[in-house]
């Protein structure tokens, strides 16, 4: 075990060091089952204490080899990229929502997403019907947008179950702001540093967390092969500035909100 890794576990109290972690922000594509077999990307997660993992790929097979390897930690979401080039075509790409009704009629989801969707793109027939498919299945929406995407996702259901990815890379206020408006908004802070810089919750996120402490949790964001290996790291900064938290609210933002939202879901 790396020093600074064993130093920062004797420095955390018996609480934070072993806090379960819900990672809600994992992907398993084609590049990186390439490169670590399922059974190697499974036992990365345990090793990292964590719970359970909400996992998307491109495409989806990625996710399905790992839901076949260990179903107790796997929660499949269903991205509309069959590819990583799709990213950025696939709001007008015709052939994407019989592809997400075909994949729905085959596997079970919790989600469908992390999708990157923007302003004016979200009223766009595709993804329109890809949140008409999300009503129908009851399912999440974890999407990698900005405001004006997230309210007009709103508009067009207004009972949807948001999961914004990033917390849409938002000023803390403003996150605030949107919670309050929504009920059915959640947020993950994959790939984010600035809420917990040195061990230390930042005062402005601190306020977020502790007016909403259901409505956060962690994620590593796996976009890249390498990032996997960074999964471990990852868990053990996310318990330090954790710990910084009441006990109660640390628990919520590390495991047990996302345990609560999407822990029984396969099991409708």
């Amino acid at each position: 075990m790396r020093a600074w890794l064993v130093t920062l576990l004797v420095s955390l109290p018996a609480w934070g060091a072993e806090l379960p972690i819900f990672d809600a922000h994992v992907h398993y594509s084609h590049d990186a089952w390439e490169s670590l077999p399922p059974k190697e990307a499974i036992a990365l997660l345990r090793q990292a204490g964590v719970k359970r993992a909400l996992v998307s790929s491109s495409g989806d097979d990625g996710q399905q080899r790992l839901f076949a390897e260990a179903p107790d930690l796997v929660l499949p979401s269903l991205r509309p990229y069959r590819s990583r080039g799709e990213i950025s075509t696939w709001v007008r790409d015709d052939s994407v929502p019989p592809y997400l009704e075909e994949r729905l009629k085959k596997y079970r989801y919790v989600a469908l997403g992390e999708f990157h969707l923007y302003g004016a793109d979200a009223d766009l027939p595709v993804p329109r019907r890809m949140v008409q498919l999300a009503k129908q299945h009851q399912l999440f929406l974890h999407a990698h947008s900005d405001v004006d995407a997230v309210e007009r996702i709103f508009r067009q259901d207004p009972g949807a179950r948001v999961l914004w990815a990033h917390s849409g890379f938002e000023r803390p206020e403003i996150v605030r702001g949107m919670l309050r408006k929504h009920r059915n908004l959640w947020c993950d802070l994959a790939f984010r540093s600035e809420h917990g810089s040195g061990g230390k919750v930042a005062p402005e996120w601190r306020a977020a967390f502790l007016e909403f402490p259901d409505r956060f949790m962690v994620g590593t964001d796996t976009f890249t092969p390498e990032r996997w290996h960074y999964i471990a790291e990852h868990a053990q900064w996310s318990r330090r500035w954790l710990s910084d938290l009441p006990a109660e609210v640390a628990e919520r933002i590390a495991w047990k909100n996302g345990e609560l939202l999407f822990g029984s879901l396969l099991r409708r």
